[in-house]
Parts: C-alpha cells; structure tokens; sequence
C-alpha cells in the first residue's frame, strides 16, 4: 500500500490540514524539518498526538504532558499492539487509496464482465506481457460467473512497438473484441498495425503509463481492486494462489 501513495499529496484536503500558527512550538520545530502536520488525534498516556506525512509516508509524532518534547515514531500497547498503525492506515492511506480508486475507475479502458460483478477490478497490462496473458485467463472463469469484472489500461512497456500496438487495439471499431481475440490467441491474433492513428490514443496510451507508474508500478500486470472495507489493494505481477483467491473474494 505504501508504494502507491506518491499521488497522496494530491488527496489530502487543504481543510484536514492544522495551521502552524495552532501547533505546540515543538511539533512546528519538527514540521520545520519536512514533516507535512496534517491533523490531531487523542493518544493514550496522556500524551498528546500528531498525524503527518514525511515523503509521502505517514507518521505519527507524540507531544509529552510538558509540551517541550515530541516524539516521532510508533507507540505500543502492553500487549504488543501497534497503535499508530491504525490510526496512519486509517486517516491517511485508506482515503488516499480511495481516491485513487477514484481515479482508476474514470480511466478509459477496455471493460470485460458485468457492471453487477462482486468485485470491479482495475488492471494495466501490455500487448506483449506474458504474465498478463496468464491472469487474463485466470479471470476469465470468475468473469463469466460475475465474480469479478476488469477494465484493462492499456501500456507500452515490454517492447519498443508495444505502445504502437496498444494504440491498434484502442484505435479498432471494437477494442474489446481485439484485445479478447489476441488474449485468447495468446498473443498470436495481433492487430493490424495502422498507418494514421489518432493523436487521442497515444494521448490514452501515455496516459495510462503515468497513471501506472506514479501508482509505484514499474511493470505489468498490476493489479488494483477496492476490497469489501473500501481499502485500496495492489498486486504486482502475477497473482499467487492467495491473491488470486483475495481478489475474486474482493478481500
């Protein structure tokens, strides 16, 4: 989850954000140091908390009853409990996850199952990726039975005319119908490659390749669902048997 927060600046409202002028001197000190404060919370122990993002990683800072110390890291419980886990999980990557999950979904792109389907899935593959290939036909029986549906982003990265053949499947009357005969074929239906294709889809194909790489993914497939608690989930590459079963139970 943390490698796909490098859009997170982009997500965290302006108005969730606390005012210098309203922070204790040593949590300011710190901020001075590159620590965004983003909000308050009630800590245990009479101390009090503070939620920030540093690299666009959240941390928690606690400010001791004095108020002349803070602290930066992690507080635990007696029973071995990390406590600022959730509440950085809670208040920072899983809102980021969802608008992400935001933007993934307004995203152009060739759309295979039913819009009923359990769990909608977001994937961004290649023409010529092989493990692509492989989770395109693992899906497809879980497609069918309504347990999943995929939009799939088309991108150019395994070869130097992958671009150019993503843009074929894109530019085609039916998109869907290309990119199934060319999965189904694995590979060997390939597009006609055109002579003119419009400048909108290679914008589309450029598009996709810096959405997926400022998600943290620097191959395909990856893999993005929003799971039954509304927690944005990434897998890279090919699904292992436990991904595989996580994502067509949208867990």
């Amino acid at each position: 989850m943390k490698k796909i927060l490098s859009l997170l600046t982009l997500f965290v409202s302006c108005a969730t954000q606390a005012q210098s002028s309203e922070l204790p001197e040593a949590v300011k000190q710190v901020e001075k140091q590159g620590i965004e404060i983003i909000k308050p919370f009630s800590a245990p122990g009479g101390v009090e908390g503070w939620l920030g993002k540093y690299q666009d990683m959240g941390v928690t800072l606690y400010l001791t009853p004095d108020k002349k110390h803070v602290i930066s890291g992690y507080m635990y419980d007696a029973q071995g409990n990390n406590l600022s886990e959730k509440i950085i999980n809670d208040e920072v990557y899983v809102p980021a996850g969802r608008e992400m999950w935001k933007t993934l979904t307004t995203a152009q792109g060739i759309v295979e199952g039913s819009k009923d389907a359990k769990c909608q899935v977001v994937v961004f593959a290649d023409p010529f990726c092989p493990y692509c290939n492989k989770f395109w036909h693992q899906a497809q029986p879980f497609i069918k039975d309504k347990s999943i549906s995929t939009k799939t982003l088309l991108v150019g990265v395994i070869r130097p005319d992958s671009g150019q053949y993503a843009a074929a499947i894109l530019s085609a009357q039916h998109p869907d119908k290309v990119w199934y005969d060319l999965e189904n074929s694995d590979g060997k239906n390939k597009p006609e490659l055109k002579e003119n294709t419009p400048p909108a889809i290679f914008k589309q194909v450029q598009h996709n390749q810096q959405l997926m790489e400022s998600l943290g993914a620097t191959g395909t497939p990856a893999i993005y669902y929003l799971n039954k608690d509304r927690a944005l989930q990434q897998i890279l590459g090919l699904p292992n048997a436990e991904q595989m079963a996580n994502l067509v139970a949208c867990k």
